[in-house]
């Protein structure tokens, strides 16, 4: 019957949200970031190695919403070649373990985009200050890491 499997449907369910949100946060987050990159490069192609590092910084919430899809996938059973037997209650958890990065993600992907805007914008002005420009968007990561830590640890702590 259907409602044997909402466990599963559940647990699914949050792994799409770590690896859809926290993927949209990042695609949003890169394509702002490479517009002004683009930008800065049109009329400086010497600056493309700095500003393409800067782009790329809002892209690892996708990365960590994916490690977390992996590892829930793993977890149910489904990388292994059988899905488990997965509770409502189960199910739930692990939707609940997933929130932390897909939420986290998606909102830290999109302002680590802006604030890479605004470090491009340092580079383009002033290239020898690139090691200092890299600094503010890095700030926003640690959130991401955060969120990141708090879903692997709840996900690999329930018992499936």
């Amino acid at each position: 019957m259907f409602t044997d499997q909402l466990g599963i449907v559940y647990a699914l369910l949050g792994a799409a949200v770590a690896v859809l949100f926290a993927g949209a946060g990042s695609a949003i987050g890169v394509g702002v970031a490479g517009q002004a990159a683009a930008g800065v490069v049109t009329e400086d192609p010497s600056k493309f190695a700095k500003v393409l590092i800067l782009q790329l910084l809002p892209g690892t919430q996708g990365i960590y919403g994916l490690l977390v899809g992996f590892i829930v996938l793993s977890k149910v059973g489904l990388l292994g070649g059988g899905a488990a037997e997965i509770s409502l209650q189960t199910g739930l958890l692990i939707f609940a373990a997933c929130l932390p990065i897909g939420i986290v993600g998606l909102i830290s992907g999109m302002h680590q985009g802006r604030t890479a805007v605004a470090s491009i914008g340092i580079v383009a002005k002033k290239p020898e200050q690139f090691a200092k420009s890299m600094l503010f968007p890095a700030m926003v990561e640690t959130y991401a890491i955060l969120a990141l830590l708090i879903s692997i640890l709840a996900v690999t702590s329930i018992n499936v």
